[in-house]
């Protein structure tokens, strides 16, 4: 501030400092405490208790202040602040802050009809609570259970299972230390019984939710009592004195509940003290008037304050409500009113949200739902695109192994008509086989038995030819003799003999032999060309067997099954053996045995055109195997040699043994 009169601004300054200095009064500091907060205050050192009592209500926006007191704690009492007399002046803490307790002094009768203000119902609703939880309010186990219920209820809302999982109770102190003692259950246990009851709550506002937990304790025996002890005379402590808000109690020391004589404020005319001993005087005159004696002056004090002062709201509540009542009321009634109404309209907007959570919920999960359906249709689609490449890569090998199948098909089909012309040809050449087997068969047995025949008949042939040599060498010995005899000088020139002695009769009989040396090499001629067409027919007929093995042979894994596998495994044996074993006149002729020698060589040059002695006697037979074309009609006639009338015809003759005998 600038003074334009002496034109000194330091001097205008340092007297508006030190008229503040003068006017700033002297101050003391004060905590306030309520149930759950705690305050502090600046207070002038001339202040009442009523300024500070008021200065604390409105601070916390009380107007229902006639129920509330300021406690503090002296020598170990609790004692509450005169409002009439200056805070400073009364027996108080000496500490810095002072500190003051905010509590509920007086307890209406009807906590719905009378606490008007939210503020006033709250507090109380704090108060009652912690007395419950120290005991100093008796609450049986089940009504603890319902109003932690509530209390839960007025701090966490509605009850929802989502967000209030099992421990979220386990930091909150809700029951008494006593009910927790009593019963052997954890702390489980109790929140399961407490959150069963806390869900029925539901859509209780946290206002509602404390007036229920009030109306419960104000039905409590010790709700609202100030006890204190008392004695009928000055030695002895036998009695308790309780004040509530419907009058004074008489409790024997162990039993606070059931009162032994009470007096109700309408039947009370005076309550008068005289130091330690207290009057009660009943307002019907003849009734006998109660004494009793505390322990201290300042207990009656304090027993005549209470009684003071619950008497006077028991007057009130009887009277005609003032104007700041009536206002406080219809106040309260458009509060209730507009909470209502609020209550209402936030339980319909609640309601409304929500639906509109659920719906959006539903939609939520619905457009989920349409996501996951659509990803599961691109995927289908994707899928189905896939399945359809897939599809025509298959549809074009289908196609492709179709046709290789009708090709196969086709091929197949070709094979078993060739297979069955072939079966057909295997069974034809199968019985074609077993026929050309048996005939081989037969051909071996066949020429076994011939093969023994031509044995037995070349046997025969050499007899024969040896009787006939010896009786050739005999008929020359015996010509000799007789040429000797008859023309002893022709010996030496048998070749100048006459024609009529060559064709001389002989004493003793006469052959007539015309067989020629011609004849004899004809014959052995015949016999060469029969052995060597026998040779030949042996060699083809080899042949044909070999041939017959190799067809057997290539037909052996289809006919292995068979059993004529083994059948023509013995076939084949018995003509491996057939083919073994020569015929013994076949082994005479390969070896070039004497007979074919002896064969060939012609008998000696006589001249046996004519008929001529010669003296043999005995028949000779010689059989020569040939062909049925050898000799068809040949015979050789021999006229008789010699004197005699005797003759000897040799024949030559085909009979049907094949065996020409001579």
């Amino acid at each position: 501030m600038f003074d334009f009169r002496c034109g000194c601004p330091h001097k205008v300054k340092n007297m508006s400092i030190r008229g503040l200095k003068k006017k700033q009064p002297k101050t003391f500091k004060v905590k306030i405490i309520t149930v759950d907060a705690e305050m502090e205050f600046s207070c002038e050192m001339k202040w009442k208790g009523k300024d500070l009592f008021d200065l604390v209500c409105r601070a916390l926006g009380l107007r229902e202040t006639w129920f509330f007191g300021l406690q503090y704690t002296m020598k170990g009492m609790c004692t509450w602040l005169k409002m009439d007399k200056k805070v400073l002046d009364q027996e108080i803490p000496k500490e810095d802050p002072i500190s003051f307790h905010f509590l509920a002094k007086f307890y209406p009768e009807k906590v719905e009809e009378e606490l008007l203000q939210e503020i006033t119902q709250h507090l109380f609703f704090l108060q009652v609570k912690k007395q419950i939880l120290d005991e100093e309010i008796y609450c049986s186990p089940e009504a603890t259970v319902l109003l932690a219920s509530y209390a839960v209820q007025a701090k966490y809302g509605d009850y929802d299972p989502n967000f209030h999982e099992p421990g979220f109770l386990a930091h909150d102190e809700l029951l008494p230390k006593r009910v927790l003692r009593q019963y052997q259950l954890t702390a489980e246990m109790w929140e399961e019984k407490i959150t069963a009851w806390y869900a029925e709550h539901r859509g209780i506002a946290r206002d509602e939710a404390e007036m229920n937990y009030l109306k419960i304790a104000q039905d409590l025996e010790m709700y609202g009592v100030n006890y204190f002890p008392i004695a009928q005379n000055k030695n002895h402590t036998d009695l308790l004195l309780g004040v509530d808000a419907k009058g004074i109690h008489i409790y024997s020391i162990n039993n606070r509940f059931s009162p032994n004589k009470s007096f109700e404020w309408s039947a009370i005319r005076n309550i008068s003290y005289s130091e330690k001993e207290l009057t009660i005087k009943p307002l019907d005159k003849k009734a006998e008037v109660f004494k009793f004696f505390s322990s201290q002056l300042k207990v009656n004090k304090l027993i005549l304050q209470l009684c003071i002062g619950n008497h006077d709201l028991f007057m009130r509540r009887r009277k005609v409500d003032s104007i700041e009542i009536q206002q406080m009321k219809a106040q309260a009634r458009e509060e209730k009113a507009r909470k209502k109404m609020e209550n209402q309209r936030l339980a319909r907007e609640k309601q409304l949200r929500e639906e509109a959570e659920r719906a959006k919920e539903e939609l939520e999960r619905r457009l989920f739902q349409l996501e996951d359906e659509a990803r599961q249709a691109n995927e289908a689609l994707l899928r189905s695109q896939e399945a359809a490449e897939l599809l025509a890569e298959k549809a074009q090998i289908a196609e492709e192994e179709a046709k290789l199948l009708a090709q196969n098909a086709a091929e197949a089909e070709q094979e078993r008509q060739r297979l069955e012309i072939t079966a057909l040809k295997t069974k034809e050449e199968k019985r074609l086989m077993e026929q050309k087997m048996r005939e081989a068969e037969l051909i071996a047995v066949k020429l076994v038995k011939e093969s023994d025949r031509r044995a037995k008949e070349a046997e025969h042939l050499k007899q024969d030819l040896h009787e006939a040599r010896e009786a050739e060498r005999k008929a020359k010995q015996k010509l000799l003799d007789i040429t000797r005899l008859n023309y002893p000088h022709m010996v030496k020139y048998p070749q100048y003999l006459p024609t009529d002695t060559r064709d001389a009769n002989f004493d003793k009989g006469s052959i007539k032999l015309d067989l020629k040396d011609v004849d004899l090499k004809r014959l052995s001629f015949e016999i060469e060309r029969e052995r060597l067409d026998y040779l030949e027919k042996s060699k083809k007929f080899e042949d044909r067997l070999k041939e017959l093995k190799s067809e057997i042979h290539a037909l052996k894994l289809e006919e292995k099954q068979s059993g004529l596998y083994s059948h023509w495994t013995e076939v084949l044996g018995s003509l491996d053996r057939t083919l073994g074993n020569t015929p013994s006149w076949m082994k005479t002729f390969e070896t070039g045995d004497s007979l074919d020698i002896n064969l060939q060589r012609p008998f000696p040059a006589y001249s046996l055109n004519t008929t001529s002695s010669w003296p043999c006697t005995n028949k000779i037979q010689h059989a020569v195997p040939v062909e049925k074309s050898s000799f068809q009609t040949n015979s050789l006639v021999a006229n008789s040699v010699g004197t005699g009338s005797r003759k000897q015809i040799i024949k030559v003759q085909q009979h049907d043994s094949d065996v020409i005998y001579i």
